[in-house]
């Protein structure tokens, strides 16, 4: 079947279609997303042929588990989701405008950059406090994706060389250096000098393995000859670390730095003076390429570049 002309698309395709495909691919079920778009199933059932008859294609396998997206549907819900995006943004702009403040932002972090993010919200919010930011917390690799769906506006998080040839821009922010910490209490605090040797037989809270962060630690210990560690607490979550530090005098955890310093600065965990080289790619701004953001992200994205240290070039995006 050949795929219509883009005239022919834009003349039968309309918002309230893409809306449709956009809860169908959400809840898995027609029922469901008609009932969250306000129409009733046979008005679905009939929006969907239409779609699908202005597409020249079947969006959706039926299965007994529900409507989940063929191939060609995912690429279609993907830009639907664009489109929506992109509306979100002339509103907020147009809202910007009209008020001179005021808006909403999604941005996506991980766990390292929660600190430098939650800084330049703080201080963008004190010069625009109408403005609405949701925060998505979440590993680099969802976070792309959440990108490339058009979820999220943009995000702090890592993109390694590999991910580069992928729809995405990125500006370099930083490094993301390394901390080992413990309970306030360990034992291990009480030595004036302490050593990998020494952490080696204690038990641990790991992130995740085959992650950079955990490969990082296991790098040193192997670079010694050490057995790596057995048996760890495998948590990407740094509030999980954090309370089972709290619960377990004994354990050793890897933070990111600045994550750790923040709960160190709170008494809530201590310091192990034991260098880590991080083997983590660098930290950037991600967004994804030929869209445009908007003046409010801009200026989330250049308190960022102040709390790193340098400066925000908005023309680096043309690049």
């Amino acid at each position: 079947m050949m795929v219509p002309s883009l005239q022919s698309m834009i003349s039968r395709l309309r918002f309230k279609h893409l809306q449709l495909i956009v809860a169908i691919e959400d809840y898995g079920s027609l029922h469901k997303a008609a009932l969250s778009v306000s129409i009733s199933q046979p008005g679905a059932t009939k929006l969907l042929n239409e779609v699908e008859t202005s597409i020249g294609f079947k969006l959706f396998d039926r299965t007994s588990k529900g409507m989940t997206p063929n191939e060609i549907g995912s690429c279609v819900t993907r830009y639907a989701r664009m489109i929506f995006n992109d509306l979100s943004h002339m509103r907020e702009e147009m809202i910007g405008i009209a008020e001179g403040a005021g808006g909403h932002l999604s941005v996506g972090c991980i766990m390292g950059t929660v600190p430098i993010l939650t800084r330049a919200i703080y201080e963008l919010r004190r010069d625009q406090p109408d403005l609405t930011v949701e925060i998505f917390e979440n590993n680099s690799a969802n976070l792309l994706h959440k990108i490339e769906q058009g979820r999220i506006d943009f995000a702090v998080c890592r993109v390694s060389r590999g991910q580069n040839i992928l729809p995405y821009d990125s500006i370099a922010l930083s490094e993301e250096p390394l901390a080992i910490v413990s309970n306030v209490d360990h034992p291990l605090l009480q030595n004036k000098t302490t050593s990998l040797e020494d952490l080696v037989d204690h038990p641990w809270v790991l992130y995740t393995s085959n992650t950079p962060m955990r490969q990082s630690i296991e790098y040193e210990m192997q670079k010694l000859g050490l057995e790596i560690v057995k048996h760890p607490v495998e948590s990407s979550s740094a509030f999980s670390t954090i309370m089972l530090l709290q619960h377990d005098v004994n354990l050793l955890a890897v933070l990111p730095h600045d994550v750790a310093e923040f709960f160190i600065s709170k008494g809530l965990i201590a310091l192990i003076d034991v260098k880590v080289t991080s083997l983590m790619s660098k930290i950037g701004i991600v967004k994804r390429k030929d869209t445009s953001l908007t003046p409010t992200a801009h200026l989330l994205i250049s308190k960022l570049f102040v709390g790193a240290g340098i400066t925000y070039d908005q023309a680096e995006w043309q690049r």
